[in-house]
């Protein structure tokens, strides 16, 4: 989701205290403030930032102590995620999530390309290499068909107005709202179950009411989806494996 704190960077201290010096960062942390958190949480996600939620009476000074007196803990997370989120390679026989049933892909060789099937969907390649880009081509045109107009149905049913929508191929956010209600979205939530899906789009089009985190914006997105918990369960666990 799209976080509205500035991303800091956070580096080690000087390997000789005694010397002045520029410090050279290591990693980009965001701060997040979650009045419903009862003590600061570290998250590393696939792209190698860092997440840190800061619960209600923390402070940003001790969220950054609490940053460093885990670094090391930190850089064990992040070689471990790297390696998780290598891309693998999807080949004849893979599974892989549409519209939030597993399907199978299935290689048709013909005389001069190749059939890829999976699901109701198909694409031709011209090689039987790896197929992962072609179909991911494939599953952001047909996010491009489908997400806007149901963002909008959602929109026009909240009485919200939207701004330009745009489908990406983000690493570690499922959308984000900007101030000019500009909407960007990530095009896997087309692998989604269609509750999840939507509940990523309100949790966006609530943004245009409150662009931030707080304890009033998650009240609005209960409002308009009541079992949002289930939903953001999903996307934390099965919704890792999409990247």
């Amino acid at each position: 989701m799209q976080l509205h704190l500035p991303f800091l960077q956070v580096a080690e201290p000087p390997a000789d205290p005694g010397r002045a010096g520029p410090v050279t960062p290591q990693f980009a942390v965001e701060f997040v403030r979650v009045p419903r958190a009862r003590r600061y949480i570290l998250r590393v996600r696939p792209d190698g930032t860092l997440r840190v939620t800061v619960p209600r009476g923390g402070s940003r000074r001790e969220a950054e102590q609490f940053v460093r007196r885990h670094e090391k803990w930190v850089a064990r997370e992040r070689s471990r995620v790297r390696v998780e989120s290598a891309s693998p390679e999807w080949h004849d026989g893979r599974t892989i999530l549409l519209r939030g049933e597993t399907v199978r892909i299935s290689i048709e060789a013909r005389e001069n390309a190749c059939r890829v099937v999976y699901g109701d969907r198909s694409v031709l390649v011209r090689e039987l290499a790896d197929v992962r880009p072609a179909i991911e081509r494939d599953l952001r045109a047909l996010a491009g068909a489908i997400l806007p107009p149901r963002l909008n149905e959602l929109a026009a049913r909240h009485n919200l107005q939207v701004g330009a929508v745009s489908i990406r191929n983000q690493r570690s956010r499922w959308g984000s709202c900007a101030r000019n209600r500009n909407i960007a979205l990530n095009f896997r939530l087309v692998q989604m179950p269609a509750h999840v899906c939507d509940y990523v789009l309100l949790h966006e089009l609530m943004h245009i009411k409150q662009q931030n985190h707080s304890r009033r914006f998650w009240r609005l997105v209960e409002a308009v989806c009541p079992e949002f918990r289930a939903a953001e369960r999903w996307l934390r666990t099965t919704g890792r494996a999409l990247f």
